[in-house]
């Protein structure tokens, strides 16, 4: 079956195959079995259901992907993410107020078969059953690029076995997340143990995920936390919040402050610790 996958927008995970198109209406000579509009995002829904109405003509149209709610289903290598990306289970069993995994996946851990790739995307690794980490690991330590887990770990269920792991694969990034006050301390134990089996601050290996510009927060309160995950061994990565209608915190937009606290050299530069 020929099916052509549309997307709203462009990611760095986006598949670049000849059956991809990019936020466009069908070309004179597309044609397709189906046609599956991806979406990422809640924000790009209107557009998703305008470019459902445009590739109508061409065959039968099905909507999905993480924006409309739908609950995912066993991996499949290069179809909806490009090759190389990688998710080996679906679903968080934390309630974290601003994330729609619970909501999406469930809160009972899925682990899916697992299929080859270098970047994981798991919504929550180390969740999973130990049999299921250890063969994820293990499949990661075969392919011929070093592991990349920009999906991120939980800190509080990090263990010594799991960095000695880590340190085993040598990653290129290895991202935890540092969202609520409660983060803070299982992420300065995070940071001691990967350090201990070898993991440096320099290498830039360790990053973490700080999210910022919610309700209430401010550019001082976001600083300070960013300063908090450096001297926990982290080279932060500053997430804006986005409500599902689209919504940011102007007060974090059009200065200087996500682009000082995203790129590692400038953070680097900046920031000794």
């Amino acid at each position: 079956m020929k099916i052509i996958r549309v997307f709203p927008r462009k990611t760095k995970a986006t598949p670049i195959d000849e059956l991809v198109r990019i936020n466009r209406p069908p070309g004179l000579f597309d044609d397709a079995d189906e046609v599956h509009i991806s979406v990422a995002f809640t924000w790009d829904l209107p557009r998703a259901e305008w470019l459902a109405k445009q590739w109508e003509s061409v065959a039968p149209v099905k909507i999905g992907g993480p924006a409309t709610g739908e609950k995912g289903g066993d991996f499949i290598p290069g179809v909806y993410l490009k090759h190389g990306y990688v998710i080996t289970s679906r679903g968080c069993p934390n309630n974290c107020w601003f994330c729609s995994v619970p909501k999406r996946e469930g809160r009972i851990i899925r682990e899916l078969p697992i299929t080859e790739g270098y970047n994981l995307l798991d919504d929550n690794l180390l969740a999973c059953s130990s049999n299921h980490i250890w063969d994820v690991f293990k499949m990661l330590s075969q392919q011929d690029q070093y592991s990349d887990f920009t999906g991120g770990l939980e800190a509080n269920r990090l263990t010594y076995a799991h960095c000695l792991a880590l340190r085993g694969l040598k990653p290129k990034q290895l991202f935890f997340a540092y969202d609520t006050p409660d983060d803070l301390k299982p992420l300065q134990e995070a940071g001691k143990m990967l350090i201990n089996v070898g993991f440096t601050t320099q290498s830039h290996t360790l990053r973490c995920y700080v999210l910022c510009g919610y309700k209430g927060d401010t550019i001082t309160k976001a600083e300070s936390r960013m300063k908090e995950t450096l001297e926990a061994g982290f080279t932060p990565m500053a997430m804006l919040y986005r409500r599902d209608d689209g919504w940011r915190n102007h007060d974090f937009i059009g200065g200087k402050f996500q682009k000082k606290w995203a790129r590692p050299g400038i953070i680097h530069a900046v920031n000794k610790y």
